[in-house]
């Protein structure tokens, strides 16, 4: 039977309360784990050693930055890479169909797509256009990077095909409101970053591309707050994002309204209205597949 050897990297800064559930759900599945940590005041850097992960510390830009730098730094011998934030849990049944993909993975296989699955306010959502978002998560060692964006960062693959794993990642959101909410905040600055600047963005495929295809050639193109409106009607009511219950209420009303309205907001703050739709940037022939 092929031997398998992978390696998990996560970024962390202050995630004590969450990374321990993150770093027991990759037992069986990781033989390396890599917690690469951005100044933590809290138990972060305890809780993942005390569990086996080898800690290395590193100042933060973007994630991007601190990603690529992480695949570069980390004294890894391991043929798979398994990218995965300290909110994320990996499923059983995921866990199942990784180790069987990985030992019959052909040569010219060179990534895995995983399920993304949002679990809010204790319920798993199911509609709204949240499930599944495939993500590729798992690559060969070499042969990915994480592109160079403020927000939505996607890995880039320099050659080979992507296979699709069934099971759910469980993006698990346990923070209260107003953690989250300021979070949010802070990305909806770096979202701005992303849709003012004039660098070359990478053409993505499958899911992914048609969402990023989507948001710069048609949700972009509409006026600035009335987009963010028609959105959340699109999501909430055309894909069924009330079946949710309460929970689909609040998630889809905070993220697909208000985090995109906060968007626009700060764009009309900087004066950038006029600028708002990123459909004319550069496109790089780069081949990417999904966060």
């Amino acid at each position: 039977m092929k031997q398998l050897t992978l390696a998990a990297i996560v970024l962390t800064k202050n995630e004590e309360r969450d990374l321990l559930a993150c770093l027991k759900s990759l037992e069986g599945l990781a033989t390396e784990i890599y917690v690469v940590d951005s100044g933590s005041t809290d138990r972060t850097v305890a809780v993942a050693e005390e569990h086996g992960a080898q800690v290395i510390l590193h100042p933060f830009a973007t994630y991007a930055t601190q990603f690529n730098w992480a695949l570069d730094n980390v004294p890894s011998g391991a043929e798979w890479v398994l990218r995965i934030d300290a909110d994320e849990r990996i499923g059983d049944r995921l866990r199942d169909s990784l180790l069987a993909a990985l030992r019959e993975a052909a040569e010219d296989v060179t990534g895995l797509e995983v399920a993304r699955r949002i679990r809010f306010l204790g319920r798993e959502l199911r509609y709204g256009d949240t499930y599944p978002v495939w993500l590729l998560r798992v690559w060969r060692r070499g042969e990915g990077g994480c592109e160079d964006t403020w927000m939505d960062e996607h890995i880039v693959l320099r050659q080979g095909k992507v296979r699709r794993v069934q099971g759910d990642l469980i993006h698990d959101i346990p923070k209260d409101l107003t953690e989250w909410t300021e979070k949010h905040n802070w990305y909806a600055s770096r979202e701005c970053q992303d849709i003012t600047s004039h660098e070359a963005a990478a053409a993505l495929e499958g899911q992914a591309g048609t969402k990023r295809w989507l948001k710069q050639n048609v949700y972009l193109r509409f006026p600035l707050f009335y987009r963010a409106l028609f959105y959340w009607f699109y999501r909430y009511f055309l894909k069924l994002g009330f079946l949710d219950g309460t929970p689909g209420l609040v998630y889809h009303f905070l993220q697909g309204f208000w985090y995109r309205f906060l968007v626009d907001a700060k764009l009309y703050e900087a004066g950038a209205g006029s600028r708002g739709s990123a459909g004319d940037r550069a496109r790089s022939p780069e081949r990417v597949a999904s966060r």
